[in-house]
């Protein structure tokens, strides 16, 4: 069992780093919100400690010995680890979901770009929707039907996340948008680094990860439906949250660059409100056919692993990840042993 100390922590951490999700969370019943604070904390963790450090190599290996550590029931002394491992044993969450998010932050550590908007999607649903495929298995929700639309609803705000952030980071020297994208517009990456302007080119790329979120928001509607009642609200309470964020983009001309797109607390509790109406509506509407899409190719790999409840061995590109970040850190003792070595 979750101690509630634990729980504690994992809420305050939600409470100030991920506004969007505390707020969608108050709806979902407390058998289901209580564990994912839990994943989501546990999840915000791995972000940050990729995102904020410098040793970025470092910090994805220590995550990997972590996540080791929790499923062998061992956790490290903190709150997210321990509440983490209560939820993987009460829910005997598949080991290749937290495994995909784990291999998206070794690319984020790797500074991977992606080449087409395929590959966007492969980096999507990794860090997305991989949480997507986990909220379901807390919900119970195994179906791969169900699970297929909750990984369209995680690469759609993914990409939302990607789209409103161009400019963050470019100034940090990350690329999220197709390669082919600024090949195509002729723009060269480290000039837009040095210099990034909302040019029409820049602002077209930004309304094109837009489309593409919106349709699969759309399409991850039915899904919502096919949840349990009780979880529904919640969801749709994020769906509307993240698409509201996609909707700031639009009014704002697509310039992600010179600010940052943001929605009020008022508009929240708007969206939380309309989420409940929704889910009013999908319990006598009929259900949509759009429910029984095949599921984006990017993100197969993560319904079959939840749908069969299997734990499998580390995938092979996870493995050739971690074990390309082992010969990055490895090298670079090297060379830093090496610097040391001259100046004496």
């Amino acid at each position: 069992m979750m101690d509630p100390r634990d729980l504690h922590a994992c809420t305050e951490a939600i409470r100030h780093g991920s506004l969007s999700f505390h707020a969608a969370s108050k709806l979902l019943p407390k058998k289901v919100r209580d564990p994912a604070l839990a994943l989501y904390a546990f999840c915000r963790l791995a972000d940050d400690e990729v995102d904020l450090k410098a040793e970025k190599v470092e910090a994805v290996l220590r995550l990997r010995d972590r996540l080791d550590r929790v499923y062998a029931g061992r956790p490290e002394n903190a709150a997210p680890d321990r509440a983490f491992t209560a939820v993987v044993e009460q829910f005997d969450m598949p080991r290749t979901l937290p495994d995909a998010l784990l291999e998206g932050l070794a690319w984020d550590a790797d500074a991977r770009t992606y080449a087409s908007l395929s590959e966007v999607r492969d980096y999507s649903a990794r860090v997305a929707s991989a949480v997507g495929a986990m909220m379901c298995v807390l919900m119970g929700v195994r179906d791969a039907d169900a699970l297929a639309r909750a990984c369209d609803l995680g690469v759609a705000m993914q990409l939302t996340n990607i789209a409103r952030d161009v400019g963050e980071d470019a100034l940090e020297g990350r690329l999220y948008l197709p390669t082919d994208w600024l090949d195509e517009a002729g723009i060269d990456r480290q000039a837009f680094f040095a210099d990034p302007r909302p040019t029409k080119a820049v602002r077209g790329m930004v309304k094109r990860l837009v489309m593409e979120a919106n349709r699969l928001y759309y399409r991850a509607e039915p899904g919502i439906a096919a949840l349990p009642k009780s979880c529904r609200p919640g969801i749709y309470g994020a769906r509307f949250i993240y698409a509201g964020i996609a909707g700031k983009l639009t009014t704002m001309g697509y310039d992600s660059i010179t600010a940052r797109a943001r929605t009020s607390k008022a508009q929240k509790i708007g969206w939380l409100g309309q989420s409940v109406l929704q889910s009013g509506i999908s319990m006598v509407m009929p259900q949509s056919a759009v429910l029984y899409a095949k599921p984006l190719p990017e993100v197969a790999f993560l319904v079959d692993a939840a749908a069969r409840n299997t734990r499998p061995a580390r995938s092979d590109s996870l493995f050739e990840a971690l074990a390309a970040l082992e010969e990055r850190r490895q090298s670079d003792r090297a060379t830093m042993i090496g610097g040391q070595v001259g100046l004496r």
